[in-house]
């Protein structure tokens, strides 16, 4: 897969890297390979990578767990994407072949229409409501027509910060994100809410590039 500078100018606060920078180890320690994901959203994800046709793309992929469920043994082309070094760092010693770019999800190091989905698994809920619509019109800007976007969020208040253990955080419904991801041509075709004890409410939809 070729890559170059996306188009979408700016970006998250560029403190979002430094942040996780600063927790990388305890986060890949308790989150870092597969086996430490929840099962039911890694059969989640896997319903999705084998729904999506094409390359996948990490958006927000840390220290590459979830790349590692999207290759699946079928070894798909995954190419990940980050802010955190030190993440992508770890994540290359792991997996030396998958390819992993630094960069922000509002502007990302890939060219138009080059990947058959995305998959943004909490990766956007650092983004504050104002900059929301720019990171979703890269993710779909990414995505093949008819390409399909598998987006996890904290479900609640539409627009509300929360407190999050590395960074001020927002919560999301899917009512209020379909807006939004209509004007960055993706229209939501499934949707999903879960309430696990002691964790915050989970939202996760699938929205699709128009052809």
């Amino acid at each position: 897969m070729r890559v170059a500078p996306g188009r979408g100018a700016g970006g998250p606060r560029v403190d979002v890297g430094a942040a996780y920078d600063a927790r990388a180890e305890e986060y890949t320690a308790l989150l870092g390979t597969p086996d430490r994901l929840a099962a039911v959203d890694v059969a989640r994800v896997r319903r999705w990578r084998d729904a999506t046709a094409g390359p996948l793309l990490d958006a927000g992929c840390g220290p590459a767990a979830w790349a590692e469920v999207l290759q699946g043994a079928d070894a798909r082309v995954v190419v990940g994407v980050d802010l955190s070094g030190r993440f992508l760092t770890s994540a290359r010693r792991r997996c030396p072949r998958l390819p992993l770019l630094r960069g922000s999800l509002a502007a990302l190091p890939l060219r138009d229409a080059a990947v058959g989905g995305v998959l943004a698994w909490y990766s956007a809920l650092h983004t504050p409501p104002a900059e929301l619509p720019q990171l979703l019109g890269e993710l779909g800007r990414v995505l093949r027509p008819g390409g399909s976007l598998l987006l996890g969020f904290v479900d609640g208040p539409a627009g509300e910060p929360f407190d999050h253990a590395v960074l001020t955080a927002w919560s999301w419904t899917t009512e209020a994100l379909a807006p939004l991801l209509d004007g960055a041509g993706l229209a939501v075709v499934e949707h999903e809410q879960r309430r696990d004890p002691g964790q915050r409410p989970h939202g996760a939809l699938v929205a699709r590039r128009r052809t």
